[in-house]
């Protein structure tokens, strides 16, 4: 694994460039970005969904900071459900993301003092090159009639569970072909949550964490489906 993971492209989708402040739920937030690790790494081979648990099926690190502490760490752990470990992933691991994408200099921290005591931190992109790849990636995604690499199938999934399109700058029936496009992509690339354990199922294991992904998220958000 290489390059920008899943959970940054998330969060640098997340937050407004300019303001540097979130611009969804944070609590769908940090869930996606808990479930973007677990994706990743079953993406790479290195976990895999057996007998109702995420089980580690290869130790060998990956070469990305994050992904490799979650995958010690479900390695370690006793075995967790795919919706156990999102909830358990979530904590910190905003902030996490965030000091690592300053480090690199991607965004940068703007410490701020409200009220006189209080600090708030806002987040405004350093280095625009790396947002623009991954919103090229998925506006021809959205353009294209076929499925797109497994990576970015990933992506579009994410931000479909999500409910993130409005971050893609889309308004109107553009938001809603976007949604219908996105369903499309996660469904043709055996991701989509609607999932039973048969052999048509391409992704268990990423599926399932997806459709973990969508019922926590409907959850912390009091959300039901039309």
């Amino acid at each position: 694994m290489t390059g920008v993971a899943l959970a940054e492209e998330l969060l640098l989708l997340a937050y407004d460039d300019e303001t540097g402040k979130a611009v969804m739920p944070r609590i769908s937030l940090d869930l996606g970005m808990a479930a973007a690790v677990l994706v990743e790494l079953a993406l790479a081979g290195r976990i895999a969904y057996s007998e109702g648990f995420l089980a580690v099926v290869d130790p060998a690190p990956t070469g990305e900071p994050i992904a490799d502490e979650v995958l010690a760490r479900i390695a370690a752990d006793t075995p967790h459900t795919p919706s156990s470990w999102v909830q358990r992933l979530r904590h910190g691991l905003r902030d996490r993301i965030l000091g690592d994408l300053c480090g690199r200099g991607v965004v940068r921290d703007v410490d701020e003092t409200e009220l006189g005591f209080i600090h708030v931190h806002r987040y405004p992109v350093a280095d625009a090159s790396v947002e623009a790849d991954i919103r090229r990636r998925l506006t021809a995604a959205l353009a294209a009639g076929q499925l797109p690499d497994e990576r970015t199938a990933a992506l579009a999934t994410l931000v479909a569970v999500l409910r993130m399109e409005p971050t893609l700058g889309l308004a109107g029936e553009e938001t809603r072909d976007a949604r219908r496009r996105l369903e499309a992509i996660a469904g043709g690339a055996g991701f989509s949550g609607n999932v039973s354990l048969d052999d048509s199922v391409v992704r268990p294991s990423v599926s399932l964490v997806v459709a973990a992904l969508a019922q926590a998220v409907d959850a912390a958000l009091g959300r039901r489906e039309p």
